[in-house]
């Protein structure tokens, strides 16, 4: 039997984008997940700040797992609605995405993401809310998550 960690692991292990930026899988449990993005220079902005799409993108898929969670385990999901919150300028050594869903029916899911900022000294400071609308589809190619 394929346990919760491992069904949500093959299916970030398959996304291109978080493993080109280095994100990490670092928490799965019923309704939550938490990925994890080093900080460096790669996802930087002009201004030297994190760029609000690397976050924004951590952020989504903490809610989509954390919703997958919920669902059959032959379910995929995807993104329908998202909203950010930038709360502070995106400074630290590294940061985590801590998805936690609020409601999953048979077809929609919702969850709520907040992104902590962590310092060289682990001083952690909330950067990012967001709240995401999550949609339950079949899988693709018989690939689920």
């Amino acid at each position: 039997m394929t346990t919760l960690f491992d069904r949500i692991s093959e299916s970030f292990q398959r996304q291109r984008l978080l493993a080109t930026l280095g994100a990490k899988l670092r928490h799965v449990a019923d309704g939550e997940v938490d990925i994890e993005l080093a900080g460096s220079h790669a996802i930087q902005q002009q201004h030297g700040f994190v760029h609000a799409g690397a976050i924004a993108m951590i952020a989504d898929s903490a809610c989509g797992y954390a919703c997958l969670t919920r669902m059959p385990e032959n379910s995929a999901v995807l993104s329908v609605e998202f909203k950010i919150n930038m709360l502070a300028p995106v400074i630290g050594k590294r940061f985590v995405a801590k998805g936690r869903v609020v409601r999953v029916g048979r077809t929609i899911g919702v969850a709520t993401c907040e992104v902590v900022a962590y310092s060289k000294e682990e001083q952690e400071t909330l950067v990012a809310l967001m709240q995401a609308t999550m949609m339950r589809v079949e899988p693709r190619n018989g690939v689920s998550g």
